[in-house]
């Protein structure tokens, strides 16, 4: 409760009125004055300031040019202090402009360190270029830039040395360095240009000479000319006058007197032909070509001219023509004949002399005595061509007789030949049918051998020897045969084994591509998948093939290599003798052939057909897919077996077999894999 403000004190405090709280009048406001406001604001203000200058940062902004330089920047709050700036982090434009520089207008970033310097370079504007020669006229080129040709104004060049080159016709090509200052000020270059020639003064008898230089015309003798620098071909002539030649070596600024230049009469032309043309011509015993052809000979002096040809008489005449005369001579040669009879078989052959068809069958010709072009053909024959020259007075006989196109092709063939890889290869012409397999009451005799008649009618080459691990590794060079319990297979002249039938297969189509011959193999990434009957690349033979040149002699099949009685009588082959025993298990009892295992390709003689190591020494990889085949009455002709399959047959026996069965030229194995005592021989067909 309060107190009245009236009362005094000590008298007895009176009670008031109570008066409710919203009965209450409002409560007195209390009043601003302007003061107030105004130390209000100083006080913010204030602290603006000092919140910027705790933000803010000291930044040095230099623009380098040598005229003054204004500077406008934007992009925030900018208090300039003496020669730095006051600057909230952030990015600024900046704007600089000086009399002769390009405006620059960029952007900087001030970060937060306390102190930042940016410094920025204005770029000169360019010079103002004006450039003469004398004389005027050169071509101006700057770099590899033709700018213009002289006198030049107003050229435009970035401040700095620029290397100019400057080039007139028949002056010396020159190079200068302009030193440019730019700031679009203007600068003046002027250059003498050198002169490219050397003063020439010549003289001739007779005078009046045209004197043309590299064949252009530049005056008349006597006279003093330009004759531009370098290498050239002088030449004078005048009418009726033989021609003045001679090569100068002129160097610019320089001046010559050529000597006095003697020109004689000019030669006589006598344009010269003759009937037959080709004609040989001599004058005065000296040889001057074949006609038709031109002359030249000395005037007012009698010249012998001789005309002559194979098969014909000499023609001779003498002639003199004055200087400067022109004249023809025409010569018939008249032809010495020989009589050649020819004799021609079949009859009904066609028959040309040089190109001309002068009939059919053997006749008798005359002809000049000269060397004459002989054809005879007939269809279905091949055509024969030889030279030959009729000789007068003595008789000549041409026997002349057409094979076949398929005699010629077979005459055109090699019977033996050496490859790239060192094989040699031997032509067999089997045209032959003969029966495979054995029958089933011949001791060792196995199932997949049935007796089934072949007929072989088409040429082919058969290599005469195993292909040796140095052949095969001229293909894959790091191919290792290895060894068997100490004994080497791997020997330069033993045969490669251990090579599956892919390998052996893809070594031939190598080899074909090697020697340009068609491949036989198809393969797809590398595999072999089939191939190409009518290629005449290299192959493996067909198992028919090997069969006919291992069994097939004249005096009918034979059941082993050395004949039909088991054991050999004599070492005739590679087998498992008594020293491989260790190895095989197992051996010919009482044979010895000197090799545990494989030895050198050759080592035994061959067989009838001339091949060695058919029936031993390594078995051998052949073309065919492996198959039993099925008796039949009816030859199979030129049998390759399928295209691909999984095993393919092998052929022979080889160092590690003993047995009577495997020794007979008739067994047949199979495999796909490589082996120790299984290599190849290479064929492919002849045509």
């Amino acid at each position: 409760m309060s107190q009245p403000e009236n009362r005094t004190p000590g008298s007895p405090i009176a009670p008031s009125d109570f008066v409710p709280l919203s009965e209450a009048g409002p409560a007195a406001r209390a009043s601003w004055h302007p003061l107030r406001w105004l130390l209000g604001g100083a006080v913010a203000v204030f602290a603006l300031v000092m919140l910027f200058l705790f933000l803010a940062r000291s930044v040095a902004v230099n623009v380098e040019a040598t005229a003054p330089v204004e500077i406008d920047l934007g992009g925030g709050l900018t208090i300039a202090l003496g020669e730095r700036y006051l600057m909230l982090p952030g990015t600024f434009t900046l704007q600089a402009s000086a009399e002769g520089y390009h405006t620059l207008d960029t952007e900087f970033t001030v970060d937060d360190a306390q102190t930042q310097d940016f410094q920025f370079t204005l770029r000169p504007l360019p010079g103002v270029i004006g450039i003469n020669t004398l004389p005027p006229g050169a071509t101006v080129t700057i770099g590899e830039e033709v700018v213009g040709t002289t006198p030049l104004s107003e050229l435009s060049l970035e401040p700095g040395e620029h290397v100019i080159t400057l080039n007139a016709e028949r002056y010396l090509s020159a190079e200068q360095t302009l030193n440019v200052e730019g700031r679009a000020r203007e600068q003046r270059f002027e250059f003498p240009l050198e002169p490219a020639w050397a003063d020439v003064t010549l003289t001739s008898e007779p005078a009046g000479a045209a004197i043309l230089v590299d064949g252009e015309q530049i005056g008349e003798t006597p006279a003093t000319v330009e004759i531009l620098q370098g290498d050239r071909q002088l030449l004078l002539t005048k009418p009726g006058f033989a021609s003045h030649q001679q090569d100068l070596s002129v160097s610019a600024g320089e001046t010559l007197s050529l000597p006095l230049v003697i020109l004689p009469p000019a030669d006589a032309l006598l344009s010269l032909s003759s009937t037959p043309s080709g004609a040989n011509v001599t004058v005065d015993g000296e040889f001057r070509g074949q006609t038709p052809l031109e002359l030249n000979l000395t005037p007012d002096e009698p010249h012998r001219v001789s005309v002559f040809r194979p098969g014909y008489r000499r023609s001779t005449k003498v002639v003199e023509l004055t200087a400067a005369e022109r004249d023809e001579l025409e010569v018939a040669l008249r032809a010495e004949l020989g009589e050649v009879e020819l004799r021609i078989l079949p009859a009904g052959a066609e028959v040309k002399v040089n190109g001309r068809v002068v009939g059919s069958g053997s006749r008798t010709v005359s002809l000049p005595a000269h060397s004459h072009n002989l054809e005879v053909a007939l269809a279905g024959y091949a055509p024969i061509r030889r030279q030959f020259t009729p000789r007068p007075g003595v008789g000549q006989v041409i026997d002349i007789r057409l094979v076949t196109e398929q005699e010629a092709r077979r005459a055109r063939l090699q019977a033996r030949y050496n490859n790239s890889v060192g094989q040699t290869l031997q032509l067999f012409e089997p045209n032959d049918t003969f029966t495979m397999g054995a029958s089933r009451r011949e001791p060792g005799r196995r199932a997949n051998e049935v007796l089934h008649p072949v007929s072989l009618n088409r040429m082919f080459y058969l290599g005469t020897h195993e292909v040796t691990n140095a052949q095969f590794r001229q293909f894959q060079a790091d191919h290792n045969s290895g060894q068997i319990q100490g004994n080497s297979l791997n020997r330069e002249d033993q045969p490669v084994v251990e090579i599956s039938w892919q390998q052996a297969a893809q070594f031939c189509n190598w080899l074909s591509t090697k020697e340009g011959l068609p491949p036989f193999y198809r393969q797809d990434e590398g595999i072999v998948v089939g191939f190409n009957p009518g290629a005449t690349g290299y192959r493996l033979p067909t198992e028919a093939e090997w069969a006919w040149a291992a069994r097939q002699f004249t005096d009918g099949l034979k059941k082993f290599p050395w004949g039909d009685e088991f054991p050999p009588k004599k070492t005739v082959e590679n087998y498992a003798d008594t020293t491989a025993a260790p190895l095989t298990g197992r051996h010919l009892v009482g044979y010895k052939d000197g090799f545990v295992a494989t030895a050198p390709v050759g080592s035994f003689d061959a067989n009838p057909r001339g091949l060695f190591d058919m029936g031993g020494n390594v078995a051998e990889w052949v073309n065919d897919v492996y198959s039993i085949a099925t008796a039949s009455d009816q030859p199979e002709v030129n049998p390759m077996g399928a295209q691909r399959g999984d095993n393919y047959v092998i052929r022979g026996a080889s160092w590690s077999h003993s047995r009577i069965s495997e020794l007979r030229l008739s067994f047949r194995d199979y495999g796909q894999a490589g082996r120790d005592d299984v290599g190849f021989r290479i064929a492919r067909f002849a045509e």
